[in-house]
């Protein structure tokens, strides 16, 4: 099992170090916390790669901000 380029022995020497720092009680809300802060920047991250693939598709699809005025002024004026 290699995560990360971390391997078992690794991961069991961190997993002690985090018990022994933050004990036993505090460890699987941590554990929830650090989970549910993934998921969000999963979900972040495949909302913005949807994006990109969106505007890559149809870029003649400019929202109205983005397309410029035509310019109006005369040269005789």
């Amino acid at each position: 099992m290699n995560v990360f380029g971390v391997g078992l022995p690794e991961m069991a020497v961190i997993g002690a170090v985090a018990l022994l720092v933050f004990g036993p009680k505090r460890l699987p809300e941590l554990g929830r916390t650090l989970g549910k802060t993934l998921k969000g920047f999963q979900s972040a991250s495949k909302e913005f790669e949807r994006e990109i693939n969106k505007a890559m598709a149809d870029p003649e699809q400019l929202p109205a901000s983005d397309v410029e005025a035509p310019n109006t002024k005369s040269s005789n004026d």
